[in-house]
């Protein structure tokens, strides 16, 4: 059985994104913190990227999440804060589409939640959309599964 957060699997994901994107005339940011930049990586080396990728945030410490993408002061890691990274990173990209990802890495818990909890959040078109998931692995692996979890929502979002 393949690895589903190999490197490959990542550029295919994004491969397909990009040929979704070129044919919808649409654009798409990210706004990411527990990612740390990878997954604007994996958008920014697909085929065609300088004509539908408006680029991304990242913002790893909750100061700047809550300066820069107007998530409430509390917990970071929840429905909500990825809502408004999202929400925030589409008015200040001018993008049609973001995706945005906040989560605990590990090895330790973050706002009393344990390792693994990742929120992802997808805006487009006025509607925003949360799902929670829990990654098992080592903060490499959490971090590698909510890459290819941000890339499929992406994807389901412009199916």
């Amino acid at each position: 059985m393949s690895d589903p957060t190999t490197d490959e699997t990542v550029d295919d994901l994004a491969a397909v994104i990009a040929a979704e994107l070129r044919s919808q005339d649409r654009t798409v940011g990210v706004a990411e913190s527990l990612t740390g930049g990878l997954l604007a990586n994996a958008l920014a080396r697909a085929e065609g990227a300088s004509t539908w990728f408006r680029g991304g945030i990242v913002a790893y410490s909750s100061e700047v999440k809550q300066g820069l993408l107007a998530v409430r002061p509390g917990p970071v890691v929840s429905p909500e804060a990825a809502a408004a990274m999202a929400e925030q990173a589409a008015r200040l990209l001018d993008a049609d589409v973001v995706v945005a990802v906040t989560g605990v890495g590990g090895p330790d818990p973050q706002d009393g939640l344990p390792p693994g909890t990742v929120w992802l959040a997808v805006t487009a078109d006025g509607t925003t959309r949360t799902h929670g998931h829990r990654f098992a692995g080592d903060p490499t692996e959490v971090i590698r599964r909510s890459v290819v979890a941000a890339l499929e929502g992406v994807l389901a979002t412009l199916a």
